[in-house]
């Protein structure tokens, strides 16, 4: 984040919060604010990829200044990038939801929860929120920043951010 130009304070930017219904976090874009829902978190490892899904969203928001309100592609795209970066769509979690394939299920997995996310907060219809999330999905899939490719661990993400951070060393010497 520092990186991108925008500086981040846990004690500022992070609220832990009761939520209603099953909701586990958001980012608030008003605040640049990211709400944990404590009463919705109940593992460690799900704690953590509400935070990874809620940072990509915080990224997003100071790397390409979305405009969350009036344009349903920054948030398609944000929402298809947080759902394939955060592990949220990982072959254990998609295990765990009974929800497995195998041809370009990880894909199916991210365009189905980007859906689901802009459906929860947009009143729009099934099918135009299907037809936003089409336009953008393969430049926002392929889209790794900040790591450089998608983290399938969390040693992996270390790995992907250090590349991703030497990447203009890299390029450099070519």
């Amino acid at each position: 984040m520092k990186n991108s130009g925008c500086k981040v304070f846990k004690e500022r930017h992070f609220s832990c919060e009761d939520c209603s219904g099953t909701v586990s976090g958001g980012f608030d874009a008003a605040s640049s604010q990211i709400v944990l829902c404590q009463n919705n978190i109940h593992q460690q490892s799900h704690m953590n990829r509400v935070v990874t899904h809620e940072l990509i969203h915080s990224f997003d928001h100071c790397r390409a200044h979305v405009d969350w309100f009036n344009n349903l592609r920054h948030l398609a795209c944000s929402e298809i990038r947080a759902a394939n970066l955060s592990g949220d769509c990982s072959f254990i979690n998609e295990v765990s939801r009974l929800n497995f394939g195998l041809k370009e299920h990880h894909q199916e997995c991210v365009r189905g929860r980007a859906l689901r996310s802009i459906l929860a907060v947009r009143k729009i219809s099934r099918e135009e929120a299907e037809k936003i999330v089409d336009e953008v999905f393969d430049s926002c899939f392929n889209d790794h920043a900040p790591f450089g490719r998608i983290p399938h661990s969390k040693e992996d993400a270390k790995f992907a951010y250090r590349d991703y951070m030497n990447k203009d060393r890299y390029y450099a010497n070519l």
